[in-house]
């Protein structure tokens, strides 16, 4: 029996989910947010960040314009401190610590058995982890017990992973929480719940500081739930309502299906529909849609409506348009609304390449913000069939009709792309300008504003281009833009305004905050010009918005007995890598070590590709950073030297610069060898596979086959000869024959021969493919970095 006091309890927990995740909601058909809080995907195609999938020289394309993202140069304003490397006091061994290193010590020889496992799931494989566990009993039993667990987990075989994290926890104890976590997971899996009751009772008090710990009670809720128990589900889950856990989306899901279950299918429907409203993109949105419609307790057409519109921001338009055409079904919907949905379904489907112009014309004529979404989609279609004059008509009509539209933003930076391909700058400048003055807080508003900037520049409206600079420093001081705005703004005073003592404060300004950038370079050889002719001058009011890098405390060293640290290292040996980064980041000082031990921990194995990986996401703003004041080690990690013997052997053989050509690989592969790009480009220096058979004909390589590409020495050798090649048809200019590796040469023999650059850097700048230009930029950035950390005199 149900009490009084029981409602009332269920219905203060589900009060309080619901309170943190309520959705805003102005109606079914308010307008969406604006771009500038969740923009959908715009018209200009915005490659994946993703290694290895640049083209090489032989006929590639790279994406369009795109608008620019990210922040240069994070902090606040102040002054950085002189050095970001502290020094750790190492802690004293405890009997934690002793035990921890003892079973890594015993596990060492396991980890390439165990990485190959995790990597193939071959029978040898499994056979080669499980002669180890039989021949080193102890921890280093242990450790190959997870790995066969974790091997078994990933091939779905749960009753063998069952049996394989027991035996885990009967042989060693140092990573007990994940063979109790793990093995009751699998139990789970296998349908097995009960089995997993005396791994997970008061886990976290068995197990303090595990990473599983707040999990684990879900884990329990979920195999409460298998055998049919909501009760003791709910005995686990209720206590916790207020707990940080509870606002994840699993605890909420679990917690759902606990009073689904015990027949409270009124407190479990509001739980779902919040799933569904405020966790759109999750797996839970969809179960918590299934067990409303298993409850006979629908949702409904606006609950839907937001869902849909989420989806639609967050990019995923097949499922989106599928949630939309949908409701279009719904009978309690009005004309209004439904016409409404149309739309917003034809804008799905034309993302999905779905919809001809015929169809888009036959849209209802609507009055709210759907008839501004019509007009873009039209403009779409114009801007595909070039159709310039149908394109700018319709361009205006919004202009006029929905000043305020998110459409109308879309559209403008749609135009400005278009014209900026079609090397039409008066046009371009009008559709960028115009998105900045109508939607200044837009996404798009730094990046459009910096084009109207760089178009005034080409077009030599120097003072236009000079006021639009010092804008673009002051409004967008965070933008990736910045380095370029001080630089070109350096130049004109430099150039045309002969005002050498302010161009050296912008050049040093530039240095001073992104020290490792692209521009940063450049602007050390302006100053290097200038030092003999400069007087000084007071900074411009400009300066006074740029920021200021905050030195992060950084520690070369490594504070060897740190539970934590050990448990990941432990965790490498059984290759159970996706916990690694987790456990480091759970000890409390890992802010000042964690990015460096992750990538150590892979290094030591040869995970070149991992080390970077884990540097480029440890949030450590490198580029704005002295080399000087972040330990080398860091650096090194960034910046490596795999397979250096072979790279500079085949680099001095073809007449190049080593640090050139690990830069153009760490760009494209991440020194990955066996990495295969979906443009099919292959191995360190993505070659495809026409480029690497006709390289090798001219090596007089017999029996050539696209696999070869994929082995270091015969990728660098073909690769290096390749790129001599390329340089070789563009004058040995580094800029122009990046350029092509990544674009191909018909494009960049197009731009070469549009403009009047004054200089190299003003060719890189106006490649209109974003892509290219920052793949320019980031290599020769980062061979001054390779110079730098390794070049000797």
């Amino acid at each position: 029996m149900v009490t009084i006091v029981g409602n009332v309890r269920r219905a203060m927990v589900v009060a309080i989910l619901i309170g943190i995740m309520s959705p805003a909601g102005d109606g079914l058909f308010a307008q969406t947010p604006s771009q500038t809080q969740t923009p959908p995907a715009a018209h200009a195609k915005k490659p994946a960040s993703k290694t290895g999938t640049q083209s090489s020289a032989a006929g590639a394309k790279a994406k369009g314009p795109t608008a620019k993202s990210g922040a240069s140069g994070k902090g606040a304003k102040k002054k950085s401190a002189p050095t970001g490397k502290k020094h750790i006091v190492s802690r004293k061994p405890t009997a934690q610590t002793i035990h921890l290193t003892s079973a890594f010590k015993a596990s060492e020889q396991l980890r390439p058995m165990a990485q190959q496992l995790a990597s193939t799931r071959s029978p040898a494989a499994y056979s080669g982890v499980q002669a180890y566990a039989r021949q080193h009993p102890g921890e280093g039993a242990a450790a190959a017990y997870l790995a066969l667990g974790h091997a078994a987990t990933l091939d779905h075989r749960y009753d063998d992973a069952v049996h394989s994290f027991l035996l885990a926890n009967t042989s060693g104890t140092a990573l007990d929480d994940y063979a109790d976590y793990l093995g009751a997971q699998a139990a789970v899996q296998a349908g097995h719940g009960a089995d997993a009751y005396g791994l997970l009772d008061n886990f976290a008090a068995r197990h303090p500081e595990s990473i599983f710990d707040a999990n684990a009670p879900v884990l329990l809720a979920n195999a409460h739930l298998q055998q049919n128990d909501p009760q003791g589900a709910l005995k686990v889950l209720v206590p916790l309502a207020d707990s940080a856990q509870a606002s994840h989306v699993d605890f909420r899901y679990a917690l759902g299906r606990a009073y689904q279950t015990s027949g409270d299918t009124t407190h479990a429907a509001s739980i779902y529909r919040n799933i569904y409203v405020g966790f759109p993109l999750s797996v839970e949105a969809g179960q918590a849609s299934s067990q409303l419609q298993a409850m006979n307790m629908p949702l409904t057409a606006a609950e839907r409506k937001v869902h849909a519109d989420q989806l639609f921001n967050a990019k995923r338009y097949a499922e989106a348009g599928e949630e939309y055409h949908s409701i279009e079904r719904d009978g309690s919907l009005s004309a209004a609304d439904h016409d409404a949905l149309l739309i917003y379904a034809a804008a799905c489907d034309m993302r999905m390449k779905h919809i001809s112009r015929r169809e888009v014309e036959k849209l209802p004529d609507t009055k709210d913000d759907s008839a501004a979404l019509k007009l873009y989609l039209l403009a779409e279609l114009s801007r595909t069939e070039n159709d310039q004059t149908a394109h700018d008509a319709l361009i205006a009509q919004m202009v006029r009709d929905f000043p305020n539209s998110r459409w109308l933003e879309e559209a403008l930076y749609s135009g400005g792309n278009m014209y900026l391909l079609k090397h039409d700058p008066q046009q371009a400048t009008y559709h960028y300008a115009l998105l900045v003055k109508l939607f200044p807080k837009s996404t798009y508003a730094a990046s459009a504003h910096w084009r109207a900037a760089w178009m005034n520049y080409r077009l030599h409206n120097y003072s236009e281009a000079a006021r639009l600079m010092d804008e673009q420093i002051e409004m967008f001081p965070a933008g990736i833009e910045a380095p370029g705005a001080l630089y070109w703004r350096g130049r004109i005073f430099e150039d045309e305004e002969k005002n050498f003592g302010q161009a050296v404060n912008y050049y040093q300004a530039l240095t001073a905050s992104y020290v490792n950038s692209y521009y940063a370079g450049l602007a050390r050889q302006r100053l290097s010009v200038l030092k003999t002719q400069a007087t000084d001058v007071a900074p411009a009011a400009a300066l006074s918005s740029v920021r200021v890098p905050v030195i992060p405390e950084l520690t070369g060293e490594l504070p060897e007995n740190e539970p934590h640290l050990i448990k990941a290292r432990l965790l490498a040996n059984a290759a159970l890598n996706e916990y690694i980064g987790p456990e480091i980041q759970a000890s409390s000082t890992s802010s000042e070590w964690g990015a460096l031990a992750q990538a150590e921990i892979y290094s030591s194995y040869g995970e070149t590709t991992r080390a970077i990986q884990s540097m480029k996401h440890s949030g450590i703003s490198f580029f704005s950073i002295p080399l000087d004041q972040v330990p080398t080690v860091y650096w090194k990690l960034l910046f490596p030297q795999p397979y250096w013997t072979d790279l500079t052997a085949n680099a001095q053989k073809n007449g190049l610069d080593p640090y050139l050509v690990a830069s153009l690989i760490r760009q494209e592969s991440e020194f990955n060898a066996g990495v295969v790009s979906h443009a099919n480009a292959w191995g360190l220096m993505q070659l495809l596979p026409s480029v690497g058979k006709a390289e090798a004909k001219k090596q007089k390589m017999k029996g050539f086959n696209a696999n070869e590409l994929l082995n270091p020495s015969v990728n660098l050798e073909l690769g290096t000869a390749n790129l001599r090649q390329v340089l070789d048809r563009f004058g040995g200019q580094a800029e122009y024959a990046l350029a092509a590796y990544n674009a191909g040469d018909v494009p960049v023999r197009q731009w070469m021969a549009i403009g009047d650059y004054k200089d190299i850097p003003e060719f890189v700048e106006s490649i209109p493919y974003t892509e290219t230009r920052e793949y320019v930029q980031a290599i020769l950035r980062n061979r001054e970095i390779y110079h730098a950390l390794y070049a000797t005199h």
